[in-house]
């Protein structure tokens, strides 16, 4: 009875709010309308108001979104009779109802998030055997050593637990190959990781061939274990000492449950923020899908894993025959398969563990290419909106998260609408410059006011549509090829090794720097029609706001993919931790400063200890968190300088002498969770749509300027050289 309540009152509101958005009001009355709402929305953002308050103001923001898409569908598309206007006018309209859509797609996940999950459920007699499965293809040995190391460092029963080598790189078929020196390489690395496995007690696997990619090496790893639980951690991905103790518990409470997935927390910045160089007080592109879509997705029970930091149960993936392959995104298929079979899943929203993004541009873009590819073959191949099993709800999670990868389409149409105008007198939108400022603008306007309202935390304005952008003049293609194509694409692996040693243009920049220039000519255009057309001024002057608009975040993007040098090897760690540091045969009090994988700050408290030189191979000893770690490792002066006070500071590298070394590493780096937590918390704040908007202008200005000096620089460096003539001789 309640239920049908609850639905009567939806349905008369609905028509309430439908017929409001119809009546014929003149633009006055939309703009005193407009910004009213915007005026309740920025009171309500102001005083944080939360339940129904919060969706009273998001409410009215979604009228005066659906008074637009009324009056652009009713009184602004050219005639059909005249198709070179019709068709790039209709093209506009419907990326445009697709941001609509996304939108009304986003409010149903996050307008009223779930509280968070409570901390480590479960009985503490509840231990299930656990098989973590590490699977890797090309990485170096280095990195396997601290993620094998930090996963045999989980405060879990040793009998319980086992860590699996899941080596794609070693593989039969990789070793016995046609191309000599591949084979060798092969063989190589097949012989240093089964050393590596051996000497941390990992058990190593590989296979014959490589089949289906990820998925058929995780399948693999399923036929040779045998644990209740399967945590799977990316190459790069170490978790931290309470990963299996904050998830492990929830599959005791629910037996239904087939995933508990956690965020993925990056110890470096991605290369459009270390580009940017917002990395330290701004919130990571990714942190809006881990902080707030993933719990909007939770609440539904379609939270979806990930690809690693994960836990799943066994009994489930069973229940589909393993992990699913027909897609490149192994990881999301295989959720909506088991979703389908009624199975459920969870997501725990705190970082326990601690990855590495992409060092550079371009291989940000292939990774992100492939989510989008796989997104589009899920899709396609899996049809979420008519998948058997899935509720309404889950339904329309699934197309939240497959359509958002369409983004290049609108982001593509809203960068070349103003040029049909400026350069080709197109009018592919029927209204006055008046009636498209006054619609158009409150419609933004309202859209960033309910953006950041819901997400100003996560992510600061007008830096999503800023992402966007750089991705889509590479995404683009792949997306339509993928749609062309379904089975074309095929699983390509991140390179996370790589590094910036001095700044320089991405190898990919080109397209940016083009479209810089056309955007230019548009702005030139802009002013040569307000010459000759003055009677079309109004016209002229919304579309050249807008051109401007694409040109800020053209310019923005050119210093985005300007590959910013980093001079340091790996992202230090504040730990803050007591130990000993031993010079010759003594050994002196010492608090580890910071820390990561390659090395650590030491401050040494002993006066009379006099700066050390530089190569000296001395020794680190620290009480570790867990048992079966060693307490002394050799450590590599760097440098060595006298501090404040009685502190001598000792810039070392770790000089592991064995693989067990790695083990005390992983301690000293991934071991605290609560240090991943505290780095976020401190990005996450809301600067508001004012001061963000301020501080995106500026960021703008300064990027722009960096890119074409980058270019210009570029161009000098590759310019012949003349030959200087000889001196003539004397006689």
């Amino acid at each position: 009875m309640a239920k049908a309540v609850n639905f009567l009152i939806w349905m008369l509101v609905s028509l309430f709010v439908l017929t409001l958005v119809t009546l014929p009001i003149s633009l006055q009355t939309h703009l005193v309308a407009a910004f009213l709402c915007m005026a309740l929305l920025a009171i309500l953002k102001v005083m944080k108001a939360e339940g129904n308050w919060r969706l009273i103001g998001l409410g009215f923001g979604t009228a005066i979104v659906l008074r637009y898409v009324y009056w652009r569908t009713t009184s602004t598309l050219p005639p059909l009779n005249q198709l070179e206007n019709f068709i790039p006018g209709f093209l506009l309209y419907l990326v445009e109802m697709y941001s609509v859509a996304m939108l009304a797609l986003s409010l149903f996940l996050v307008s009223m998030p779930l509280p968070e999950k409570k901390k480590r459920p479960g009985t503490t007699a509840y231990r299930p055997t656990v098989d973590v499965f590490v699977p890797t293809y090309n990485e170096d040995a280095q990195l396997l050593a601290n993620t094998l190391a930090a996963a045999k460092n989980m405060d879990y029963p040793a009998d319980k637990l086992t860590v699996w080598l899941l080596d794609d790189g070693g593989t039969v078929q990789k070793r016995s190959a046609t191309d000599i020196p591949s084979a060798r390489a092969a063989e190589r690395r097949h012989a240093e990781l089964s050393r590596l496995a051996a000497d941390l007690d990992v058990k190593y696997l590989t296979r014959e061939r490589n089949e289906h990619a990820k998925a058929g090496n995780l399948n693999n790893g399923l036929k040779q274990s045998e644990g209740e639980l399967v945590v799977v951690f990316d190459a790069d991905h170490a978790p931290a000492r309470d990963f299996l103790l904050e998830t492990v518990g929830y599959f005791e409470e629910d037996p239904k449950l087939f995933l508990v997935q956690t965020p993925h927390f990056f110890l470096n910045p991605d290369p459009i923020e270390r580009n940017l160089n917002t990395f330290g007080h701004m919130p990571s592109e990714n942190e809006m899908f881990y902080g707030l879509i993933q719990r909007g997705l939770d609440k539904w029970n379609a939270s979806f894993f990930c690809g690693s930091a994960a836990v799943l149960r066994r009994e489930a993936l069973q229940d589909t025959d393993g992990f699913s392959g027909v897609s490149i995104t192994e990881d999301c298929e295989t959720a909506l398969a088991l979703h389908g079979r009624g199975w459920n899943s969870v997501y725990v929203d705190k970082p326990l563990i601690a990855g590495l993004q992409p060092a550079t541009f371009a291989s940000f873009i292939g990774q992100r290419s492939r989510w989008a590819q796989g997104m589009m073959q899920i899709l396609i191949f899996r049809q979420p909106l008519f998948k058997g099993g899935l509720t309404f709800a889950q339904r329309l999670c699934y197309m939240s998260s497959t359509l958002f990868w369409l983004f290049p389409f609108p982001r593509t149409m809203f960068l070349i609408a103003p040029l049909f105008y400026l350069f080709f007198d197109l009018e592919i939108f029927v209204g006055s410059g008046g009636e498209f400022l006054a619609y158009t603008m409150t419609y933004m306007l309202v859209n960033l006011l309910m953006q950041n309202y819901l997400y100003g935390r996560f992510r600061w304005p007008w830096i999503s549509e800023l992402y966007e952008y750089v991705q889509t003049v590479h995404l683009l293609p792949a997306v339509i090829s993928v749609m062309l194509n379904p089975s074309k694409p095929t699983f390509k692996v991140t390179a996370k090794d790589e590094s910036i040693t001095q700044s320089r243009l991405s190898e990919i920049s080109a397209p940016f720097f083009i479209i810089f220039a056309i955007l230019i000519a548009a702005m030139g255009m802009v002013v040569y029609r307000l010459y000759v057309e003055p009677t079309k001024a109004d016209v002229t002057l919304v579309v050249g706001g807008w051109n401007l608009l694409n040109l800020i975040f053209a310019g923005c993007a050119l210093g985005a993919v300007t590959e910013r040098g980093d001079k340091s090897a790996a992202r230090r760690v504040t730990v803050k931790r007591r130990c000993e540091f031993k010079v010759g045969d003594a050994w002196y009090p010492a608090v580890i400063d910071n820390v990561s994988v390659d090395g650590l700050l030491v401050h040494v408290y002993d006066q009379s200890l006099a700066p050390l030189k530089a190569g000296n191979i001395e020794a680190i000893r620290v009480k570790p968190y867990s048992e079966g770690i060693p307490d002394t490792m050799a450590v590599n002066v760097v440098r060595s300088s006298k501090g404040e006070g009685e502190a001598i500071s000792v810039g070392c590298t770790f000089a592991p002498q064995r693989a067990l070394d790695h083990r005390l590493i992983a301690d000293l780096m991934f071991a605290n969770s609560a240090q991943w937590s505290e780095f976020q918390m401190g990005r996450r704040r809301n600067p508001g749509l004012i001061r963000g908007t301020l501080s995106f202008l500026g960021i703008a200005a300064y990027q722009t300027n960096r890119g074409l000096y980058y270019m210009l620089r570029g161009l000098g460096s590759a310019r012949p050289k003349l030959p200087v003539p000889a001196p003539a001789k004397g006689r």
